[in-house]
C-alpha cells in the first residue's frame, strides 16, 4: 500500500476504533496529516518518493496509532519509537 492511499478509516481500523464514529475519523484525519508531515520532514522525501517505499506505510500506521494512543508526539522521554525510526532512517536523505 502506498502512503497516499492510506485513509483515516484504515487508521481507525488499525487502532481498533469505531470507523463509523465521525469524531474518531476527524481525529485520525488530523493524525494522518501530522504523521505524513513528520515523515516527510524526517526523511526529506517528497509525497511521490514516499509512495515508492512500501515500508513507509508501516511507519505511518505505527506512528499514527502511537499518536492516537498516547495523544503525544512520537518522542517520549527523548526516545523515538524504534520501529518508526529504523524505517525512516533507511530512507532519510536529510542525514548530515
Amino acid at each position: 500500500m502506498q502512503v497516499s492511499e492510506i485513509t483515516p478509516v484504515e487508521l481507525a481500523r488499525y487502532a481498533r476504533e469505531d470507523e463509523t464514529d465521525q469524531d474518531v475519523i476527524s481525529t485520525f484525519t488530523l493524525i494522518l496529516s501530522a504523521a505524513k508531515a513528520y515523515i516527510k520532514g524526517y526523511t526529506g522525501l517528497s509525497n511521490e518518493q514516499l509512495d515508492t517505499k512500501e515500508d513507509i506505510s508501516i511507519a505511518v500506521f505505527v506512528l499514527a496509532n502511537e499518536m492516537y494512543e498516547n495523544r503525544i508526539f512520537t518522542v517520549k522521554d527523548n526516545n523515538v519509537n524504534k520501529v518508526v525510526q529504523s524505517i525512516l532512517d533507511m530512507h532519510s536523505i536529510n542525514l548530515l
